[in-house]
């Protein structure tokens, strides 16, 4: 079987199990796991960057998803008057000063001679501009918090279109990973892999505790759509009678339709990132970004700068997923710091990649709708699954107990199978890297 008809085939599978959920289950189901399926597809596709194209191990992803949910709220919600008013301009002020004394510093450790004069200069600098920092953006957060923090207790954003958050999402989390890129990219892989994921941790603990900025863990919630909602549909006459035709009542149709049009705008970014990173792969640069990755040592005696090739690598993988994480959070339709879950959701993310494909544009994108399929589906399977199992069982029995509270395990212990036999079976992934 030649590889064009057996990756047809394999993407045939994929499409046979999510209509097949929308016939036996619902096209509502089955809608929402094609979403989430190229949102996925999308943040393979960023870590296949990295790790397929030049062998960096960031296992911090959702601190980059969060910072495009982040940019959701910054960028399209309105911002807050009275917030602004009452502290806006003290948080303002309270972050320049702390980046004054970051730029302070450093300039007095490039000025300075090395000696103990530099070193009680930049302690000098450092606690004055530390207790400054505090009493100034200290007060603003009290101030903004404070106000009505049942609804808001924070600064809002700009009131922009909220597709305009999903390339600044990707900036953000671009800009995010230049600034941990500088520091941490000339660690050895395994060290990378730690720092990435504490940085993440640090990332969402943020967004966790500044209430000012992203409400915490009260959530945002009521984010703009792109799309129409599904109560405007409903009273629309005109939509209602189209449904009607169709034979779907009101309410269901809003609900594919709206579905539907979230299915489209995410399949035209997955499919644009897809066909640039195609020919990205295939120019001369993707071919320089294999060489580092299989051997650094000779990229080098050619002349090529690895660390600001690694740098540029990581900063585009980064970048997309934080455009997918923006995508995903508009597609809630709130933001959920808690809800970003680094080891979980990593891993996930993880396995999309290595089960499609290590280095493989297109078996990442499998990866992604394949692994996302079973990790919704396992468990309702499973559960169905056990009850056929413990059917018999006396309803006092310990251990149909057990088998039903073990459910919920379900969906690791099939992820660990299907990664194990893959790497067993097709250890390359299943559309391996030609």
């Amino acid at each position: 079987m030649s590889d064009g008809l057996r990756n047809a085939g394999l993407f045939a599978l994929v499409a046979a199990l999510i209509v097949g959920t929308g016939m036996l289950q619902s096209w509502n189901t089955a809608l929402v796991i094609l979403n989430f399926g190229l949102i996925s597809a999308i943040m393979a596709l960023g870590v296949n960057l990295q790790w397929g194209f030049a062998g960096l191990f960031n296992v911090g992803v959702m601190g980059f998803v969060a910072l495009g949910g982040l940019a959701v709220v910054l960028v399209s919600m309105p911002p807050v008057g009275a917030a602004w008013q009452a502290g806006g301009l003290g948080i303002l002020a309270g972050l320049v000063l702390g980046a004054a004394t970051i730029a302070g510093a450093i300039l007095l450790w490039q000025r300075m001679s090395p000696g103990r004069a530099r070193g009680l200069a930049l302690l000098a600098l450092g606690l004055v501009g530390f207790f400054a920092f505090r009493a100034v953006f200290d007060s603003g957060v009290q101030a903004v918090e404070a106000v009505d923090p049942a609804l808001t207790g924070y600064l809002g954003g700009l009131g922009l279109p909220v597709l305009l958050a999903w390339p600044v999402g990707g900036l953000l989390a671009a800009g995010g990973a230049w600034v941990i890129g500088k520091t941490a990219l000339g660690l050895r892989s395994d060290y990378l892999a730690i720092a990435t994921l504490g940085i993440s941790e640090i990332i969402i603990a943020v967004m966790k505790n500044e209430d000012w900025l992203s409400r915490g863990v009260k959530n945002v919630i009521g984010l703009p759509r792109p799309v129409p909602y599904e109560v405007d549909l409903q009273n629309d006459p005109a939509f209602v009678e189209q449904a009607a035709g169709l034979g779907l009542d009101a309410v269901t149709a809003s609900g594919l339709w709206v579905k539907t049009q979230y299915g489209v705008l995410f399949a035209i970014v997955l499919v644009v990132i897809f066909v640039a990173l195609q020919l990205a792969l295939k120019s001369p640069w993707g071919r320089m970004m294999r060489a580092i990755r299989d051997n650094e040592t000779a990229a080098r005696a050619m002349g090529k700068d690895v660390t600001r090739r690694h740098l540029q690598v990581f900063v585009l993988g980064s970048a997309i997923c934080g455009l997918a994480g923006a995508m995903m959070t508009t597609l809630d339709g709130q933001l959920t710091p808690s809800s970003y879950q680094p080891l979980r959701f990593t891993f996930l993310v993880w396995v999309m990649v290595i089960v499609g494909g290590s280095g493989s544009n297109l078996g990442a994108v499998l990866g992604g709708f394949l692994i996302w399929f079973l990790w919704v589906q396992v468990e309702p399977l499973g559960a169905l699954l056990m009850q056929g199992i413990t059917a018999g069982m006396a309803d006092g029995s310990a251990l149909k107990a057990h088998l039903l509270d073990s459910v919920a395990h379900m969906r690791l212990l099939t992820m660990g199978i299907v990664l194990l036999l893959v790497l067993r079976f097709s250890p390359r992934g299943l559309i391996p890297e030609k």
